[in-house]
């Protein structure tokens, strides 16, 4: 496996100056292109967490204005579901309830 990793040429963002700058290459690990994976991965986690910033504070002004939080957040994971998965989760709920006297 290591010469595989090796062998990848380097990243387009070789010449910054950042962490990892005096990367070399070591025991069969391309020491430059892993700090590259490395930064690339580092700010995607940056972005990630600003996206979540950023969803939070539309939570907040749904709730502002007087909407449930909970409710939405069920909505969205529900519309992300293929409607075969949701119709399934359905009628398991329906069935469980039914089971305990809930229906």
């Amino acid at each position: 496996m290591s010469e595989n990793v090796a062998s990848f040429p380097a990243s387009s963002e070789e010449g910054e100056e950042e962490k990892g700058s005096g990367a070399q290459d070591t025991g069969g690990v391309a020491g430059k292109r892993l700090v590259s994976f490395l930064q690339r991965v580092e700010g995607l986690e940056e972005e990630k967490t600003a996206l979540a910033d950023d969803i939070k504070e539309v939570y907040a002004e749904a709730k502002g204005v007087g909407f449930d939080v909970k409710t939405i957040r069920r909505i969205v994971k529900l519309r992300k579901m293929e409607p075969e998965k949701r119709q399934e989760e359905d009628a398991i709920l329906e069935l469980y309830k039914s089971a305990i006297g809930m229906v």
